[in-house]
């Protein structure tokens, strides 16, 4: 059983509290300038975890933050050219203010090509090459959903506050983690190298570690933040782990009992560490949370453009 004295970090509390804080907006700006947000997920094939987060992120968006979702739906042949008319035709609706185009595609697709087709200014995933090339140098307002996420786990980790007071993410304290030493297990463009980057962002010394990397239980031992994206399941052991580390698991891998489990021993890390997130309920609802953040900033920031007057991003 796992120890008594670790903080568990929550995800779908936290969650919860960004939602009603984005909702909160929707509502403000709504009623000044006559419309909510609008969300486009485009959706490719039949993949049946695809369909899953696509119908978690629309509930989200529609019942949860007020916003209006624009579905569309192709067939696992779909070709290349439809899934750009598809992209270009969002690029173009003044109602649709972000761009949510659903990985992974059929392998026939070329992901990287149609992401780089997004609008930037409605890429809320933060996938599209000027978003990253701004997130490198520490600038640019759409950055990738998990690792956003990811950020606000570890600012809880960080603070006092415990999943019961109606505090929204938005509301921490953002944790200074300089002397504090970090290691992200994976280097995907998804999840590993925005995490480190923004690791760095908050002064913390940090190793990006992969598959080719030697001894990884020695580049965990050293840190006091593990965050842990690899894809295999309680890859991540106890013994790996320095004593009140922070461990934040990407990770989410069904078992042949068809369980889910993360990249970490959950069990066993909880015994020795000071902070850790579950699987499920940790990292994937700040996903979602996150999506909903960039989208509302992508309105805010269409407001702008189109006001003379100007909103005021305060949220």
């Amino acid at each position: 059983m796992p120890g008594s004295n670790y903080k568990l970090l929550d995800g779908k509390w936290l969650a919860a509290q960004e939602h009603a804080a984005v909702q909160m907006e929707v509502q403000r700006l709504q009623a000044m300038y006559g419309r909510p947000p609008g969300l486009g997920v485009i959706l490719v094939g039949d993949n049946p975890a695809s369909q899953v987060y696509v119908r978690a992120k629309e509930r989200v968006a529609r019942k949860c933050c007020g916003f209006r979702s624009f579905n569309r739906k192709l067939t696992e042949r779909a070709s290349e050219r439809e899934v750009e008319d598809t992209i270009c035709a969002f690029n173009l609706d003044p109602a649709v203010d972000g761009i949510l185009l659903q990985l992974p595609l059929p392998k026939h697709l070329d992901a990287a090509a149609l992401l780089d087709l997004i609008d930037p200014t409605k890429d809320v995933d933060g996938l599209h090459p000027l978003n990253q090339g701004l997130l490198a140098r520490g600038a640019g307002d759409l950055r990738p959903c998990t690792p956003l996420g990811v950020i606000k786990l570890i600012d809880l980790a960080f603070s006092e506050l415990r999943p019961n007071a109606q505090t929204a993410a938005a509301e921490l304290p953002c944790a200074d983690l300089s002397g504090k030493r970090a290691a992200v297990l994976g280097r995907s463009i998804l999840v590993g190298k925005p995490t480190a980057l923004l690791l760095l962002e908050r002064n913390a010394t940090v190793t990006q570690a992969h598959s080719k990397s030697p001894d990884l239980s020695k580049i965990c031992r050293e840190a006091d933040i593990v965050v842990a994206a690899v894809g295999v399941p309680r890859f991540v052991k106890r013994e790996w782990l320095k004593p009140g580390a922070v461990v934040i698991d990407v990770g989410i891998n069904r078992l042949p009992s068809g369980a889910l489990t993360g990249d970490v021993d959950f069990e066993r890390a909880a015994e020795i560490c000071a902070a850790i997130t579950p699987v499920p309920g940790g990292v994937g609802p700040m996903t979602i949370a996150m999506l909903m953040f960039n989208t509302l900033r992508a309105y805010k920031k269409r407001l702008d453009r189109n006001s003379s007057a100007g909103v005021g991003v305060r949220y």
